[in-house]
């Protein structure tokens, strides 16, 4: 019994499956051309949505009928469908570009965001190595200052011939005053360091921001990472891949159509035809030759009625 409603459940299913490939196939495509001509929007839908029916009447009657039906009838329904086909799947292409075109200027815009914080991060960056430069010139400024300081001795002999050590009251001075701007420039130095590696740290925090606060970037993340595995840009990545969904999509609605017609038919009870032979017995009467009866060829007398009962009986 289960083998029994499975072959009936099975049929619906395939039947479900080609209305449903079927149906959004054709929603895509009637959207997709009403995009193609919007002055006529309406006018299209319901031109392009009495096409996609019709491919798929076509469909079941030349599965049905394919015996029956005329040649050039035939021939011309099937060219019709195949035509109706790339039609469907130019709608469908082109209603997949239009969607892909507005993500990818989401996903520029996103990029020009980008590419901005980018650019003034590398301004930060400039600032700072200037900085760190003119840092590591002045904390070597300063350490040669301080071992002056430490070596500020002067050394010579006396009248007495005597080798005096002392230290120089002028060179102190000098080194210390220049010590101090040495130090004050440092600590100049050290805010603006600081306060750029603020500034370096938020461009960082607001690149992030900006590429995960942006559903761009998961939509087209796997499809750059196919871009940067195969060497090719986004636009031929996305030009094969919906050259792949529109040579699969539309076909194999019409295939699911026909594959529904044929799984109906199994349905069926099968009809046993009795041919009855009916043998007609065929009557043929031979003539005869005529026989001559004097000089006139006249035919022979017909055979007698009655019976004759005797010498003494009636003769009719």
């Amino acid at each position: 019994m289960f083998k029994k409603l499975q072959e009936r459940i099975f049929p619906f299913i395939i039947a479900l499956s080609a209305l449903s490939v079927s149906g959004s196939a054709a929603f895509y495509s009637v959207t997709g051309l009403s995009k193609l001509f919007a002055g006529a929007s309406t006018e299209v839908f319901i031109m392009a949505g009495s096409l996609e029916i019709s491919k798929l009447v076509i469909a079941s009657l030349l599965y049905q009928y394919w015996d029956t039906i005329n040649k050039g009838l035939r021939t011309y329904l099937t060219v019709a469908c195949f035509v109706l086909i790339l039609i469907t799947s130019a709608g469908i292409y082109g209603f997949l570009s239009a969607a892909y075109q507005e993500t990818a200027a989401l996903a520029g815009s996103v990029d020009s965001q980008i590419t901005l914080i980018e650019t003034k991060r590398d301004n930060i960056k400039g600032q700072l190595a200037v900085y760190n430069e003119e840092k590591n010139s002045i904390n070597t400024a300063v350490a040669s200052l301080r071992d002056g300081l430490s070596n500020n001795v002067i050394q010579y002999t006396d009248t007495s011939g005597n080798v005096v050590t002392t230290t120089s009251g002028a060179t102190r001075r000098a080194l210390e005053r220049q010590l101090d701007q040495a130090i004050e420039r440092q600590t100049i130095i050290n805010s603006k360091v600081d306060n750029l590696n603020q500034q370096l740290f938020e461009y960082e925090t607001e690149i992030v921001e900006v590429q995960t606060s942006s559903e761009i970037g998961s939509e087209l993340g796997p499809l750059k990472y196919l871009a940067g595995l195969t060497g090719l840009g986004m636009d031929k990545i996305i030009n094969y891949l919906l050259l792949i969904i529109i040579f699969v999509f539309d076909p194999l609605a019409i295939s699911l159509v026909v594959a529904a017609n044929f799984a109906f038919a199994k349905l069926r009870p099968e009809v046993k035809v009795v041919e009855k032979i009916v043998e007609v017995e065929r009557i043929v009467e031979v003539e005869k030759p005529l026989e001559v009866y004097g000089e006139k060829k006249n035919p022979p007398p017909p055979p007698p009625t009655g019976r004759i009962r005797g010498a003494t009986g009636l003769q009719p």
